[in-house]
């Protein structure tokens, strides 16, 4: 009976969400973890601590804070309560490492925003915070045990990485960020709320000495999920501000606009030049053929007058034949020197436009086919997506891999994506001028997302749209947009070529 309401219990709970921030978005894939141990109908054990999601159904914690589940692996109950939501979730532990202490456990029925390891360089000073769910916070607020899988927004606390240490022959990070035994299994973030570490262990405050946490490092991390064959992303491009980057990224936008239409000026002057110089030759040409029917009709003229003078010669001496067939032959030779001197070319040029070279300059609702994007890192901010290349085939009229129509604004095409399955809205932007793509990323609380799906509506997914249908999806585009949080949390911007 004690199990069947304590299995009851981690099935319903009240939500609140966070703030629309870099560590409130990994907040929302921060977890409590609860331990019940029960036999004979008794419980004989109870933890918890905290856990961070690193798929969407699997979580890190430590090891210690399962270990209930080692000591009685069939008499407890692993619990999962979410930041968001108005459930909690029975999970079991699959990967378990005593030595670095740390545990995966799998669980079903929600998907979390995972979370991203910073793998990048960190040096003492470094800001970090913290999010878990201290004991002595619990202790000072709760009311019941129901308040332990209720879920809530976790705890954030700030402080400075201290160093790097060796603890009982496990790497971890010295920090100073306020942590408590709750807080066990939580993770330690950079200010882009990327994972460094996972809270341990806290040194003990004795005679007004400062306390200190332990944190497994971000080395001995992966290597429990590469052991545990558990993929994770991971991140290696430094942190700067959304605001710093978006300046940054506005301004190297602004000199790729200005390069591209220097560009295309460029390339108009060419082909103009180009184009001038098939033309002259088209009226060299021209000139050259009317002169030379020119020489051609004079020759025929003069040689006409020679026979028809030779013609009075011999009939002076007798040879009538000779002298008929001589006039006969100079006066056709004179009039075709006429005909040929009448039909000569005019010397104008009449060039087809096919015969001229073709412009260079591409229209921007051209298609332009099979692209591979590649990533600029300098213009991007990523705080947990995938660096990878991305491959888009951009057809006529913003029509995107067959399927994903875009919306022409200010000479770009912009698409607003928002996923049922996840927790990001995405604004797509392309310019044909300078080939570059971005993807600007909004991580969203679940109350944010479910108005973002309302602002959107039905829309459907074919391209090749008439205008009022263009309309219409520019209209729930804008509204979209109107729900999304003042400032992104990621910009991606990749440079893209042919594929062929």
């Amino acid at each position: 009976m004690i199990r069947l309401l304590l299995l009851l219990a981690l099935t319903f709970g009240l939500a609140s969400s966070a703030s629309a921030d870099d560590i409130a978005a990994t907040g929302r894939g921060v977890v409590r973890v609860v331990t019940i141990a029960v036999v004979d109908d008794q419980v004989v054990g109870f933890g918890h601590g905290s856990g961070f999601a690193i798929a969407p159904n699997r979580i890190v914690t430590n090891a210690h804070v399962v270990d209930l589940a080692e000591r009685y692996p069939d008499n407890v109950v692993v619990g999962i309560v979410p930041t968001e939501g108005s459930k909690s979730y029975q999970g079991k532990v699959i990967a378990y490492d005593s030595q670095r202490d740390l545990a995966l456990i799998e669980f079903t029925g929600a998907r979390l925003p995972p979370s991203a390891l910073y793998t990048g360089p960190m040096t003492e000073g470094d800001a970090v915070v913290s999010l878990g769910f201290p004991g002595n916070v619990d202790l000072a607020t709760a009311r019941s045990a129901a308040d332990y899988i209720r879920p809530m927004t976790p705890v954030r606390s700030e402080g400075v990485l201290s160093g790097r240490r060796v603890l009982s022959g496990v790497e971890v990070l010295l920090h100073t960020a306020s942590i408590a035994r709750g807080n066990s299994g939580g993770p330690l973030l950079d200010r882009c709320g990327r994972v460094i570490g996972v809270n341990s262990a806290i040194t003990r405050g004795e005679e007004g000495d400062s306390t200190f946490g332990f944190a497994i490092a971000d080395t001995e991390l992966a290597g429990f999920l590469h052991d545990a064959k558990q993929p994770y992303a991971s991140i290696g491009t430094g942190c700067t501000s959304i605001e710093d980057r978006l300046r940054q990224d506005a301004d190297a936008d602004a000199r790729a606009t200005a390069d591209a239409a220097s560009a295309k000026r460029d390339a108009a002057t060419q082909d103009a030049m180009t184009r001038e110089v098939a033309l002259e030759k088209a009226r060299t040409e021209a000139s050259r053929s009317r002169e030379n029917v020119m020489a051609l009709a004079g020759l025929l003229l003069v040689a006409g007058a020679l026979v028809i003078g030779s013609a009075g010669l011999l009939e002076s001496r007798g040879q009538r034949r000779q002298a008929v067939w001589a006039l006969g032959i100079g006066g056709l030779s004179v009039l075709v020197a006429i005909i040929v001197f009448v039909l000569r070319p005019s010397g104008e040029v009449d060039v087809p436009l096919s015969a001229l070279p073709k412009t260079r300059i591409s229209t921007p609702d051209a298609a332009l086919g099979k692209l591979m994007c590649t990533l600029i890192p300098e213009r991007s901010r990523i705080t947990i997506s995938s660096s990878e290349d991305v491959p888009i085939d951009w057809g006529a009229k913003g029509c995107v891999n067959g399927k994903t129509q875009y919306v022409a604004a200010n000479g770009r095409w912009d698409r607003v994506l928002v996923p049922d399955a996840e927790q990001t809205v995405s604004v797509l932007s392309f310019d044909p001028a300078t080939r570059v793509y971005s993807n600007t990323r909004y991580l969203m609380s679940a109350a944010g997302m479910e108005a973002a799906r309302t602002a959107r509506g039905v829309v459907p997914n074919v391209c090749n749209m008439d205008e009022a249908a263009l309309g219409r999806l520019a209209g729930q585009q804008a509204a979209v947009r109107a729900v999304l949080p003042p400032l992104p949390n990621e910009k991606l911007v990749y440079s893209c070529k042919s594929a062929r």
